[in-house]
C-alpha cells in the first residue's frame, strides 16, 4: 500500500512540473482550410496571426520558404511565444526546431557569432535513410545450442531468470498475429539478445543485417499487430549539424561534416531538412549580431528564422539610431511581419478557462468572472499566476473549490505591476536612487 502511494505521488509530482507557461498549446488550432479556428489546441483569439503563421507553416513543410525569416510583433502578453510554440506543435518531430533567447547569444564562453552559429546548425537536420529487413514480433521462446566442448552435450540452455546467455547457435520462436515463425539465430544475433536481456514475453524488434535488437515492450498474454518480415525504408533520424555545449567549434571541423553530408546527399542516404529557429527578445541582439544574420540568410542551408519581439521604436542595440522594433532597416525588409493585438474579455476567459483545466484547478463561475475581470485590468499573465495561488489558498481552507474568496485573497496578497508602480510612486522618498523627475531632493537621490 506504502509502494503505491509512492507512486501516486511520483506520478504528481511529474505533473507538476511538466506544467509551463505555454505547455496547454498543441498547435495553431486551424482547420484543414488553414482558417483558424475561436479556440482549438490551446490557441485562443488573435485569428489573423495565426491564419498568418498557418500560410507560413504550409510553406516550412512545402520547403519553399528556407532561407526566410518572420517576425512575431506585438505588445507584451499577446502571444507571441504562444504562435511560435504552435508552430512547432504544428511541424512535429519531422522538422528540426531550436528556441533560443537573445540574451543567451551574451556569454563569457562563446562569441556573439559563435553561439548564432551553432543555433543555426541546431536548427538543420539530416535525415538519415537505409533499407533494411525488419523482424518484429512478440517473443514465445529463445533456445540456445551450445558446443560440445563448452557443456559436454548439444543441447539448450539460458540463464535461471530466463535471460539468454550468448552461445554458438540458437533459435528464435517469434509470434505474430497471423503466424509463428522460428528463426536460426548466429553467435552476432545471440550475443545482442543477450545485451538487452531479451526474454518469453518481450515484444522486439530484430535487424537481420546489422543485428541490433531493439526491445518494444511486453506483451499482455496476447500477439500485438506487428509485421513478421518487412524490408522498408525507415528514417533512422535527425542528425544535428551540431549539438552540445562544447565550445567553440573550429571551421575544419564543420567542414568536415559538410563534406561528409553532401557524401550522403549524392549516395541518397540522406536528406538535408532545414527547420525553424525562434529567437526571442530580438531586440536584445546588437548591429553585429543582425549582420551576421543578413549574411547567414543567404547561405543555401539556412533553416527558417521566426523572431519576436515587444518593442516599438527604439535604439539598435550598439548604435545611436532608433529603427522600429530595434530591428536595422535593412534586415526588417528582409522579414515577413505578423502583428498580434491583445485579448479581448473573451479571449481572456477562455485562456483562463485552458489555464484552470491545465493546472488541475476546479475553480467556480464567479470566481473565473472576478479573476477575468482582474485580467482586463491588470494582465493576462498576472490573472495566470493567480490560479495556483488561488488554489493554494483553497486547499489552506480545506476547501475543494477556488472562490471569490481565494481569488481576493491571493489579489491582496500578490501585487500586479500597476498596484506596485502605484506604491512605488507613494512612498519613493523612502527609496534609494530615486529617479523621478522633480522628486529626487534626498540625501540619497541618485544625481544626473
Amino acid at each position: 500500500m506504502a509502494e503505491l502511494k509512492r507512486l501516486s505521488e511520483s506520478r504528481d509530482l511529474t505533473r507538476i512540473e511538466r506544467i509551463g507557461a505555454h505547455s496547454h498549446i498543441r498547435g495553431l488550432g486551424l482547420d484543414s482550410s488553414l482558417e483558424a479556428r475561436d479556440a482549438s489546441e490551446g490557441m485562443v483569439g488573435q485569428l489573423p496571426a495565426r491564419r498568418a503563421a498557418g500560410l507560413i507553416l504550409q510553406l516550412i513543410r512545402q520547403g519553399k520558404i528556407a532561407g526566410r525569416a518572420v517576425l512575431l510583433a506585438g505588445q507584451p502578453g499577446t502571444g507571441k511565444t504562444a504562435l511560435a510554440m504552435g508552430i512547432a506543435k504544428s511541424l512535429g518531430a519531422e522538422t528540426p526546431f531550436a528556441s533560443v533567447a537573445a540574451s543567451e547569444l551574451f556569454s563569457l564562453d562563446l562569441s556573439k557569432t559563435e553561439a548564432l552559429t551553432q543555433a543555426f546548425r541546431r536548427a538543420i537536420g539530416v535525415r538519415i535513410k537505409e533499407e533494411a529487413e525488419i523482424i518484429e514480433g512478440e517473443v514465445v521462446e529463445i533456445s540456445i545450442d551450445r558446443p560440445a566442448s563448452a557443456s559436454g552435450a548439444g543441447g539448450s540452455s539460458a540463464t535461471p531468470s530466463g535471460v539468454v546467455v550468448a552461445g554458438k547457435t540458437g533459435r528464435l520462436t517469434l509470434k505474430t498475429t497471423d503466424m509463428e515463425t522460428v528463426y536460426e539465430l548466429g553467435g552476432k544475433m545471440i550475443e545482442a539478445l543477450g545485451k538487452e536481456k531479451v526474454q518469453s514475453g518481450d515484444v522486439v524488434a530484430l535487424d537481420k543485417a546489422s543485428g541490433k535488437v531493439t526491445k518494444l515492450g511486453r506483451s499482455i498474454g496476447r500477439s500485438r499487430d506487428y509485421d513478421a518480415v518487412g524490408p522498408h525504408t525507415r528514417t533512422q533520424g535527425f542528425l544535428a549539424l551540431f549539438t552540445g555545449d562544447t565550445g567553440e567549434i573550429r571551421a575544419e571541423v564543420r567542414e568536415q561534416i559538410d563534406t561528409k553530408v553532401a557524401e550522403w546527399r549524392e549516395e541518397g542516404k540522406a536528406d538535408i531538412v532545414p527547420g525553424v529557429l525562434f529567437i526571442d527578445e530580438v531586440h536584445m541582439l546588437d548591429i553585429e549580431c543582425f549582420s551576421f544574420l543578413n549574411r547567414a540568410l543567404e547561405n543555401a542551408m539556412a533553416p527558417i528564422l521566426v523572431i519576436a519581439t515587444n518593442r516599438g521604436i527604439t535604439s539598435i542595440r550598439g548604435t545611436s539610431y532608433r529603427s522600429p522594433h530595434g530591428i536595422p532597416p535593412d534586415f526588417l525588409d528582409r522579414l515577413l511581419i505578423i502583428m498580434t493585438q491583445p485579448y479581448t474579455e473573451d479571449d481572456i476567459r477562455k485562456i483562463l478557462d485552458i489555464r484552470c483545466d491545465e493546472e488541475d484547478v476546479e475553480m467556480s463561475v464567479d470566481a473565473k468572472v472576478l479573476l477575468t475581470k482582474i485580467g482586463v485590468e491588470t494582465s493576462l499573465r498576472y490573472a495566470i499566476h493567480l490560479i495556483t495561488s488561488a488554489a493554494l489558498a483553497c486547499q489552506k481552507r480545506k476547501g475543494k473549490v477556488v472562490e471569490m474568496e481565494d481569488i481576493s485573497r491571493v489579489y491582496q496578497l500578490f501585487l500586479d505591476v500597476k498596484r506596485s508602480t502605484q506604491y512605488l510612486m507613494e512612498y519613493q522618498s523612502q527609496y534609494m536612487f530615486n529617479e523621478v523627475p522633480g522628486e529626487a531632493d534626498g540625501d540619497d537621490a541618485m544625481q544626473p
